[in-house]
């Protein structure tokens, strides 16, 4: 138990450590690109950063049989989106009263309202399809295919949507570190491309490390399969979203903070939800119909607010966020 829990701090420190780097890398090569902060924070971000999340469930379905593997993987799948909805939406949160505080940044939560709206309405558009369509349509390749052609028109219009560059642009940290040796300055688009890819890595394989070791430590305290997937596994492989966001947040770079996470709430809810769709039975009810539930409830409020404001309050993602925390009690206190 001792080494399990050794590990569990030592993956988290590697994917704090991995999500700063991927950051930057991120921001130098958007940079670079002439990418707007929409592009950045909301695709290559989310998109990036989405891909130990996206394995898990994979793995779950087609190298798992039965029915264990395939509640794993659905779990996954409707757990992904649950905690960026919910959690992630808490730290980022969280960390702007936090950062007010320690008075490094404004409360004023400055993201772009018109790259947030896109994104939420394109997820509860897509991920209310994905749940409740399959109850109703016999053929559920046809919502699937219908997921995957959504997420193709959201590319396209935020590709083509009005959005600041990245204003911002620090130092490279592989020129900080081999700056001296490698013409790092002069190629500084492959480099920081280089940098993006080497994080991913880190970042995948910390957050592979700490699902291993927090599944062993489930386990041992008696977690059902289903409970872990949904509740506790999304917690770790949704760390790099979290932890990037947290970065820009206390930085004040909202609209990559917030971009990140909702650009991954459009992406979880279509490509990983068609697998489940084609390759499960995709029977959504119970706690992991709550869940899916909760998440579209929190993607409502935060939209609501900014129909009605034409912002966003931190407090408001502090609220949305406290769906994580009921949905725990839920499961851990059912009625």
């Amino acid at each position: 138990m001792t080494v399990d829990f050794f590990l569990l701090l030592f993956n988290l420190l590697l994917i704090l450590l991995s999500a700063e780097i991927f950051t930057n890398g991120i921001e130098v090569f958007g940079k670079r690109l002439s990418l707007s902060q929409a592009v950045v924070g909301s695709v290559l971000a989310a998109v990036g950063t989405a891909l130990p999340e996206t394995i898990l469930p994979m793995v779950a379905i087609f190298l798992h049989k039965g029915e264990a593997g395939h509640s794993i993987g659905i779990g996954a799948i409707l757990g992904a989106p649950f905690m960026l909805a919910t959690l992630a939406f808490l730290m980022i949160g969280i960390t702007v009263v936090i950062a007010f505080l320690l008075k490094r940044r404004t409360f004023h939560f400055d993201a772009e309202i018109p790259t947030l709206k896109r994104d939420l309405v394109f997820f509860l558009i897509m991920y209310s399809s994905g749940i409740f369509l399959p109850m109703f349509i016999k053929y559920h390749i046809l919502v699937a295919f219908l997921l995957v052609f959504g997420y193709i028109v959201y590319l396209y219009h935020t590709f083509k949507s009005e959005s600041t560059e990245i204003l911002h642009e620090e130092k490279l940290y592989l020129e900080k570190l081999l700056g001296k040796i490698l013409p790092i300055k002069k190629f500084k688009g492959f480099f920081s491309f280089v940098q993006v890819i080497l994080a991913l890595a880190i970042m995948i394989k910390g957050a592979h490390g700490f699902v291993e070791a927090l599944q062993h430590i489930s386990f041992k305290f008696g977690f059902d399969p289903l409970i872990f997937s949904l509740l506790v596994a999304p917690v770790a492989t949704e760390l790099p979203e979290k932890f990037n966001s947290v970065t820009w947040t206390f930085k004040g770079r909202d609209t990559l903070a917030m971009g990140n996470v909702t650009g991954a709430m459009v992406f979880q809810s279509t490509f990983p939800v068609s697998v489940g769709i084609i390759f499960t039975d995709w029977n959504i009810t119970g706690y992991a119909l709550v869940s899916a539930c909760l998440a579209i409830l929190a993607g409502v409020i935060i939209l609501g607010e900014i129909h009605l404001r034409k912002r966003i309050s931190p407090l408001t993602l502090i609220l949305s966020g406290s769906f994580y925390l009921v949905y725990a009690l839920l499961i851990i206190n059912p009625f």
